[in-house]
């Protein structure tokens, strides 16, 4: 015998209560604040039928604190149904590609490995970083991208380096990154 008044088990309330979690997660997610990265371009990799394609994506982003530095990432991106809802865990194959493009002027002092820009790459737990350092012996800056999850991280990652070069015929003042390391 069933009762009339038991609620069913089918479990359409957990989903409709995970969509809401997503739309509101997504809202309040980096990709919707005001220091976006600058989309370059967009080329499919997987096409689907009924949902939008698995893309490539060419983003490019200044360094905050770096003035004449730009660094220019690529990151996969999922569609189909999970993707275009922002479901979908994106896997951590990022290229970065960062290069002097003015004359280099510090803003502040930096520390080591200190992140010039963060992307939630799932629902809950996992983020993309790029960070700087400074070989101070080379004077050079060094990016390096990588994801993380909250339990356990991702070995894949990918390194650029920016050589401090004096810019145009006006300046000849190369500041050292090692001046501005905490």
């Amino acid at each position: 015998m069933t009762c009339l008044t038991s609620r069913p088990r089918d479990g359409g309330w957990r989903i409709t209560l995970l969509l809401a979690i997503a739309l509101l997660a997504h809202a309040g997610s980096p990709a919707l604040a005001a220091d976006d990265p600058d989309l370059i371009f967009r080329r499919s990799t997987v096409f689907k039928w009924l949902s939008p394609n698995d893309k490539l994506a060419t983003y490019g982003i200044d360094d905050p604190e770096v003035e004449g530095v730009a660094c220019h990432f690529t990151v996969p991106e999922r569609g189909g149904v999970k993707g275009w809802l922002g479901l979908a865990e994106q896997v951590s194959d990022i290229s970065l590609s960062c290069s002097q493009i003015g004359p280099i002027h510090f803003k502040s002092k930096m520390g080591q490995g200190d992140d010039i820009f963060r992307q939630r790459r799932s629902l809950f737990f996992k983020k993309m970083q790029i960070v700087r350092g400074c070989d101070t012996k080379r004077n050079v800056l060094v990016y390096m991208v990588y994801s993380d999850r909250l339990i356990e991280g991702s070995p894949k990652n990918s390194t650029s380096s920016v050589p401090i070069m004096p810019w145009g015929t006006g300046d000849t003042t190369i500041q050292k990154c090692g001046e501005f390391i905490e």
